[in-house]
């Protein structure tokens, strides 16, 4: 058995999770855990105009989770979510161990953390990347 973890990335009808949202989360977290997996996190990330139609629906609801399971039972999962309504697009990314720690604080903070975050300061000794004028200039 080979437990591993996943990023899952699902793409929500935001109608019907409006109507619902326990109970369209409720659903999410009990596919994933009558497939034998355990759930680190799961949580709205956030909802967006879509950048295409998909089935219909112009925005959708990001929900964002992460877990652990049996790489065999990924398929069957995949499939479930297929079935279920409420769901109009899902992503299954497999973690690297040495990371998963960092991904779900993150997860838990939420998108706002994002926002929040500052880039690291560059060192006395590396070049800041050029700038696409720069570029241009050299033609």
């Amino acid at each position: 058995m080979a437990l591993n973890v996943y990023e899952g990335m699902f793409i929500l009808d935001s109608g019907r999770f409006a109507r619902d949202p326990e109970g369209i989360a409720a659903q999410v977290n009990k596919l994933v855990t009558d497939a034998g997996g355990e759930i680190l996190v799961s949580r709205q990330w956030e909802e967006r105009r879509l950048a295409y139609p998909i089935n219909g629906q112009r925005k959708g609801l990001y929900w964002l989770m992460y877990f652990r399971l049996d790489s065999l039972n990924l398929a069957e999962l995949n499939r479930q979510f297929g079935l279920f309504d409420a769901n109009i697009r899902n992503l299954f990314i497999k973690i690297d161990p040495r990371i998963v720690d960092e991904l779900v604080k993150h997860a838990e903070a939420g998108p706002a953390a994002m926002q929040d975050r500052q880039l690291p300061e560059l060192d006395d000794d590396e070049e800041e990347m050029p700038s696409v004028d720069e570029y241009e200039d050299e033609e």
